[in-house]
């Protein structure tokens, strides 16, 4: 049965229409309201609404604050990817392997903390590093160590936060990469057993390269998320201990509505983090382009 374009876009329509309401309209408000003065009292008081210019812009670039969060933000980013591809490519690979009995069921226990409520785990956590009564610092008493206050120390508290980052991502990108797995041809990994590969040598020269795909997709979706960062420092620690786990995005929310009420400059912010968000991945997507094109020019070659 073919589908004429009337119909089509008769299909399209109600999803164009929620993108159209719910993120074109407030895109181009934000872009908009970032060349403006304005308060939460403006969207009373269209008088107050003032037009800087560029202004905005010029104070997110020598906003110290700013230059810190970014710097948190890279580094749960440069820590917490890598780790959480590594884990998560282990885990896929193991859960797929004969020594794992009932792999759904392992499949369905990592993926919980993808579906589970952001505040009650963030709570739980909360409750597990509290350094008096904490399990964490309980558990580090018996063998007699003395636990940190997790959450109030500088050098503790940004760990914590990359570690929520990547216990909660884990299950999403074990079922991507479970489902990737699951399209390797069997005849390829008998092939390797007969050659005499081990499980690391599979690992490595079968799995790693043919899942590349999937580890680019798992890349490039995971260093967006984390540079939108804002749950796992807004519900732990709110920024602190003295700006140590500010992400940019909590950093926007605090200046737009945590009691600066500054929409303009906020709205700043944000401009510029989708700019760096827009680079970074038009970046990694033309050098993961170039890098295919190679590889099919030089198995055509040999």
């Amino acid at each position: 049965m073919k589908i004429s374009k009337k119909d089509l876009w008769i299909f399209m329509a109600p999803t164009m229409v929620l993108l159209l309401i719910f993120t074109f309209v407030p895109f181009i408000a934000g872009v908009l309201i970032s060349f403006f003065q304005m308060g939460v009292k403006s969207l009373l008081f269209p008088s107050t609404i003032k037009f800087v210019g560029l202004a905005n812009f010029w104070q997110v670039l020598t906003d110290p604050i700013f230059y810190h969060s970014l710097w948190n933000t890279v580094i749960v980013l440069v820590v917490a990817l890598p780790i959480g591809v590594v884990v998560s490519l282990s885990l896929a690979v193991l859960i797929g392997s004969k020594l794992v009995k009932f792999p759904t069921l392992y499949r369905v226990g990592y993926y919980l903390p993808a579906v589970s409520n952001g505040v009650a785990v963030a709570l739980v956590w909360k409750w597990l590093l509290n350094p008096d009564l904490g399990l964490v610092n309980s558990v580090l008493a018996k063998v007699g160590i003395t636990g940190p206050n997790w959450l109030n120390d500088p050098h503790t508290a940004i760990l914590c936060i990359i570690a929520l980052c990547v216990w909660g991502g884990l299950g999403g990108n074990v079922i991507f990469y479970s489902a990737s797995l699951g399209s390797i041809s069997e005849s390829v990994k008998e092939a390797a057993e007969l050659d005499g590969a081990n499980g690391f040598q599979k690992f490595r020269h079968i799995y790693v390269p043919l899942l590349v795909p999937t580890t680019v997709y798992i890349g490039i979706m995971s260093l967006i998320g984390y540079l939108q960062l804002f749950n796992e420092p807004m519900l732990l620690t709110n920024g602190g201990p003295v700006n140590n786990t500010m992400s940019v995005v909590l950093y926007i929310y605090q200046k737009s509505f945590g009691g600066d009420y500054n929409l303009g400059y906020a709205s700043a912010i944000s401009v510029v983090l989708m700019l760096i968000i827009v680079a970074i991945s038009y970046f990694n997507l033309r050098k993961f382009s170039q890098s295919v094109d190679y590889s099919k020019k030089k198995k055509k070659h040999d």
